[in-house]
């Protein structure tokens, strides 16, 4: 009778323990551990989506990595509510891989991190409590919100649940420590959060920081089998280049040579793009923290070098709850700004206003005008540098839009994708509040 009648759900204890007829066996002699078990293509959040090789070597050998970095898998049969894609690694091979690999059982979660589609993703969790739950940032960030009201919710989610895990992008401290609470008023302690480092060439689990003082931005070490070395480039402003070998690391894209051979280095380890640090040089155990996407990264006139990710968080965490996301501008420019997507639903509260009011009217309240204010100037006050010295900002009254390419299907914003498509607002925000009527400049005094 609840909201999952009838819903599909994946149950694997049986098939794990079916014995495989003559074709099974005829298959298994011809499937290797290089054969190609899928295609998976990367999402293009910061190039063109390529094809990535999967094949059965490199999930196999991630699922005994996930395993051996959260145990409690193998203690008991997992039970996931999870909505994640299978067309991309976190839900199609790690989340239904740990399912299978792990005899349990995968409800398929209908609904979406987004504050419409939120809601039945909330009644499928009051119904099934989970014993581990992935989501994206902005789903947890739904859920922790909906929680505030909602003990029902927050009883059944907590219920029997080990962990927590997200990846896709950082999760806001505020949000962090939000759920900590809510674990505290539900079952006395907070919960371990899991996060990492992984992607659609490593099939994807490489890094996993599991212990309990992880804080936003760490994402761990090694999983068990993988080697990991933090490369210098001069050509990112001398950040450290995390790369990757280990037999979950994809053999190449499909059909690209080229590419291929640009993926990886002479030593034959997997080039990410990502950019880490570890969070204590004298003591290597406590693992790596996230530095940015080096693609992402960008000079400003000066030469200097801004590092996007560490910038953006700082943002959304000094804008909560009004903030939901921000995109970096300033490529060759004197200085560095930002378009925020607002969180339409705060905003509104804080001016008072209903659905029926129009977005731009909302964020020309004087309440939300001042509000932003207040963030612009904390955001001057507090920074140490050029880099991270916003000097501008424009609060966007369009949300991201999935059809071009601005956000992914799994909640995260693609900054090339809005900086491309938002081109005219960019050249605006430079050219001061004619051109501009959303600007809002710092108070430098």
């Amino acid at each position: 009778d609840g909201p999952l009648a009838g819903r599909r759900v994946l149950g694997f204890n049986s098939l794990l323990a079916a014995e495989p007829g003559p074709t099974l066996a005829a298959a298994h002699a011809a499937v290797g551990p290089d054969s190609i078990a899928k295609f998976l293509f990367t999402s293009g959040s910061t190039k063109a989506p390529k094809g990535v090789v999967n094949t059965h070597r490199m999930i196999c050998a991630n699922q005994q990595q996930v395993r051996q970095c959260m145990a409690f898998l193998a203690e008991e049969p997992p039970v996931l509510v999870d909505w994640l894609p299978w067309n991309h690694t976190f839900g199609g091979n790690h989340n239904i891989g740990i399912t299978v690999y792990n005899g349990g059982t995968l409800y398929i979660d209908d609904g979406k991190p987004t504050p419409k589609g939120i809601a039945q993703t909330l009644a499928n969790l009051r119904e099934i409590a989970p014993t581990v739950y992935f989501n994206v940032p902005k789903g947890f960030e739904e859920i922790a919100a909906a929680m505030d009201t909602d003990t029902v919710l927050r009883d059944s989610l907590f219920k029997r649940c080990k962990a927590f895990m997200f990846a896709g992008a950082g999760l806001a401290q505020a949000v962090w420590d939000k759920l900590d609470a809510h674990g505290e008023a539900a079952v006395g302690e907070r919960l371990r959060m899991v996060t990492g480092l992984g992607m659609t060439e490593t099939a994807p689990a490489c890094m996993f920081a599991v212990g309990t003082d992880t804080r936003s931005g760490h994402i761990g070490l090694p999983v068990p089998g993988v080697e990991v070395k933090l490369v210098k480039d001069a050509s990112t402003g001398g950040k450290l280049e995390i790369r990757f070998k280990g037999p979950n690391v994809m053999p190449g894209y499909w059909r690209a040579p080229e590419q291929t051979a640009d993926a990886f280095d002479d030593e034959g380890f997997y080039r990410t793009g990502d950019a880490g640090r570890l969070i204590d040089p004298d003591d290597i155990q406590k693992g790596v923290f996230f530095d940015g996407r080096t693609a992402e990264d960008f000079k400003l006139s000066t030469g200097t070098f801004v590092s996007v990710g560490p910038l953006r968080a700082k943002i959304i965490a000094a804008g909560d709850p009004l903030v939901q996301d921000a995109v970096i501008t300033g490529i060759n420019r004197d200085d560095v700004g930002a378009l925020l997507f607002p969180r339409p639903d705060e905003c509104r509260k804080l001016a008072g206003l209903g659905e029926d009011v129009p977005l731009p009217e909302v964020l020309h309240h004087p309440a939300v005008r001042a509000r932003f204010q207040q963030l612009a100037d904390r955001l001057w006050r507090v920074a140490t540098g050029s880099a991270s010295r916003v000097a501008r900002l424009h609060v966007l009254a369009e949300p991201p839009s999935i059809d071009k390419g601005e956000v992914t299907d799994k909640g995260s914003i693609n900054q090339r994708a809005v900086l491309q498509h938002r081109d005219a607002l960019v050249q605006a925000l430079y050219e001061g509040a004619v051109a501009d009527p959303f600007l809002i400049l710092p108070n430098k005094a």
